[in-house]
């Protein structure tokens, strides 16, 4: 019986995905921008928003704090008021993604955003149910 047991338990661990061979296709979108005299451009920001599952509103607000400087979304585009290089720009999304929407467990992008109150926020993954508390932009 215990033999028994034993083999169908290695059989069952066998069959389990090893998770950290785990792939996954996802990918942060780079950021296509162009500079119009004072202004700099974000022209698939609508790619952004849809791959980071948040609003418009919270990622421009997040980047305007960043960016110490003011943005407005126009017509899927974001606006922003100074010259900032596409590289620059991607660290500042990079760094949105790594702390607003990629579950720090599991490291996918299947999360949303709980209000906590005062200043806090709780970011949830539909992967693998973590949740965690952190300081809202």
């Amino acid at each position: 019986m215990a033999d028994e047991y034993s083999e169908l338990l290695d059989r069952a661990f066998k069959s389990l995905p090893n998770l950290s061979e785990e792939k996954t296709d996802f990918k942060i979108p780079r950021v296509d921008s162009i500079i119009q005299g004072s202004k700099t451009i974000v022209r698939n920001f609508s790619e952004i928003v849809k791959a980071a599952r948040r609003s418009e509103a919270e990622i421009s607000k997040y980047l305007t704090k960043e960016l110490a400087t003011p943005v407005e979304v126009s017509d899927q585009r974001l606006v922003i008021s100074g010259r900032f290089s596409s590289e620059a720009l991607d660290e500042k999304i990079g760094k949105y993604f790594a702390t607003y929407v990629i579950c720090r467990e599991c490291h996918k992008p299947d999360t949303h955003v709980e209000s906590a109150g005062r200043g806090f926020i709780t970011i949830v993954c539909e992967a693998c149910g973590a949740r965690y508390t952190i300081k809202n932009y």
